[in-house]
């Protein structure tokens, strides 16, 4: 699936459209150069849940929680990981119990040890815009994607 987003709002919107479209326990990836605007969509996914707080990137801390109606979220960004063994220190695996959402930025440093994405999102340039793109990589992910599409044609 291949969506355009002219602006940060539209970026903003997306994000929101895919917190909609999560319905159960699913591994993101997101990948794109500096600045694509990763760290963006995260913060419109966590708006469209209705979080009211801050939402930055943690590129320092590495892994910055959420929870929301009961249900875990985790934004990863692994910008700053030396080594893929760190995530051990993170306790990634036990993340993947129960019905946990993670978010994961520069998963390529962490290859080896991060389990497997059920959905990749690719950021990139456009002009002063940006395109994504969303491959699902398993089942959860397909839906994933179907319930986005169908999402983002019904508010067009």
């Amino acid at each position: 699936m291949k969506l355009t987003a002219e602006n940060e709002s539209e970026q903003e919107f997306i994000g929101a459209a895919l917190a909609r479209a999560v319905a159960n326990a699913c591994i993101i990836y997101l990948e794109g150069d500096l600045g694509a605007g990763k760290t963006t969509l995260v913060r419109g996914f966590m708006r469209g849940l209705g979080y009211q707080g801050a939402v930055k990137s943690p590129t320092y801390a590495m892994v910055e929680p959420y929870e929301l109606a009961g249900r875990h979220y985790f934004h990863f960004d692994l910008y700053r990981l030396a080594d893929p063994e760190e995530l051990e220190y993170l306790g990634v695996r036990d993340l993947l119990d129960g019905d946990a959402i993670l978010l994961i930025e520069w998963p390529e440093k962490g290859k080896g040890e991060l389990p497997p994405a059920d959905l990749l999102i690719t950021i990139n340039y456009q002009g002063l815009g940006r395109e994504l793109l969303l491959e699902s990589t398993t089942a959860v992910g397909e839906r994933v994607v179907a319930r986005l599409e169908s999402d983002i044609k019904s508010r067009n």
